[in-house]
């Protein structure tokens, strides 16, 4: 058995090892790297031979034998139509174990479980909001859960000695604990991640049509609005088969928006067409305005966008001399302007020093927009 690298936060790790991880994606392999790097032994195990020899390799743990001791805790980090198997399998093979997974839907894999007489006595369901547009261990990251909501849901007859346990290993990576239930988390997530990731697809869908030139014109703002449509068709048919009903309520309410707004701006010499096309464009300003800036908080910032030439170093020096100016760079976004040797970096500052920023970056002989 290899010892587990010691990390620099191996000494206050609140998760008690070993853990066992089910499904060497994603999620499962990232959880394995930041609990790994914290000096915690991590098996892993998935369907896939290679999948969770790929994992391994990228040090997320290493595979599962018969002579390893049972784990203190197992998290499942399998496709949501395979949760409530790989679940109950769980707390069958390992009783002395808490299980948890990290599925994106709550409320059918508890069902399910419910419905077989399942003892859940030692489940506890959660979820971290965190991922990326692509998936596997070739994707993980140690610091994916950082700073990112997870969800705990838990009830009245969660033993404590469990509820201790996933919240260690959520707060040994990083994630800010949030209490749901089942049916609050699956409404939260239709609204903040399923009903967006259909409304950006169906939107880059719209794409496939169009010509060469049109394409070409792409900003920012198309980007911004299809950037999770390069996801996973399969996962996703899987989440929002499972969460269908939340999603359903949601675009359904989508449409009639678009319908009114669309019926508005079919005539908008019609008595109250306009009014109505603005109080649509303002609810968004409004909607807008109340999503989380950085780490989860209520701080809002100022973007300035800086020209760069197209060549090499360009953004290593911006970048080195904003730190000489003192100023912290919050987002940063990159931007090629096509049939130019010219890029745009948006950077996200805090508003007080937006001005300053400007300033001696002009100074510096760098363009603003």
């Amino acid at each position: 058995m290899s010892a587990a690298p010691k990390g620099d936060g191996a000494r206050a790790a609140r998760t008690r090892g070993p853990v066992h991880v089910i499904g060497a994606g994603l999620l499962g392999a990232s959880v394995g790297l930041g609990l790994r790097e914290r000096g915690i032994d991590v098996t892993l195990e998935d369907l896939s031979p290679t999948t969770v020899a790929l994992a391994a390799d990228y040090g997320a743990g290493r595979v599962r034998t018969a002579a390893d001791p049972a784990p203190a805790i197992v998290i499942v980090a399998t496709p949501p139509d395979v949760a409530a198997d790989a679940v109950e399998r769980a707390l069958t093979s390992f009783p002395s174990a808490v299980v948890t997974d990290v599925t994106s839907v709550k409320l059918a894999p508890l069902l399910e479980l419910t419905r077989r007489g399942v003892d859940l006595t030692n489940y506890v369901g959660s979820h971290p909001m965190a991922g990326r547009e692509r998936g596997g261990a070739i994707m993980a990251r140690a610091d994916l859960f950082v700073a990112r909501p997870w969800v705990i849901c838990r009830d009245e007859a969660t033993p404590a000695e469990a509820l201790t346990l996933v919240e260690g290993v959520a707060l040994d990576l990083g994630g800010v604990l949030i209490e749901m239930t089942p049916e609050e988390h699956d409404r939260s997530v239709g609204l903040v991640s399923h009903l967006p990731q259909v409304v950006s697809s169906l939107l880059a869908a719209r794409l496939v049509p169009a010509t060469e030139q049109a394409i070409g014109l792409a900003g920012g703002g198309l980007r911004d609005t299809t950037r999770i449509a390069a996801s996973d068709p399969e996962l996703w048919m899987q989440i929002l088969g499972a969460n269908r009903e939340p999603v359903v309520e949601l675009l359904d309410a989508f449409g009639a928006d678009i319908a009114a707004f669309a019926d508005a701006l079919r005539d908008p010499a019609q008595t109250g067409a306009k009014r109505r096309i603005a109080d649509l464009l303002a609810a968004g300003n409004r909607g807008v305005g109340r999503i989380p800036g950085k780490h989860g908080s209520s701080e809002r910032f100022t973007t300035i966008t800086v020209l760069i030439d197209d060549t090499p170093g360009q953004l290593g020096l911006l970048l080195t001399e904003l730190g000489e100016l003192g100023i912290n760079m919050e987002d940063l976004r990159l931007e090629h302007s096509p049939g130019a040797q010219i890029g745009f970096a948006e950077i996200a500052v805090l508003p007080e020093v937006a001005e300053r920023a400007i300033t001696d970056l002009v100074e510096r002989g760098w363009r603003t927009l």
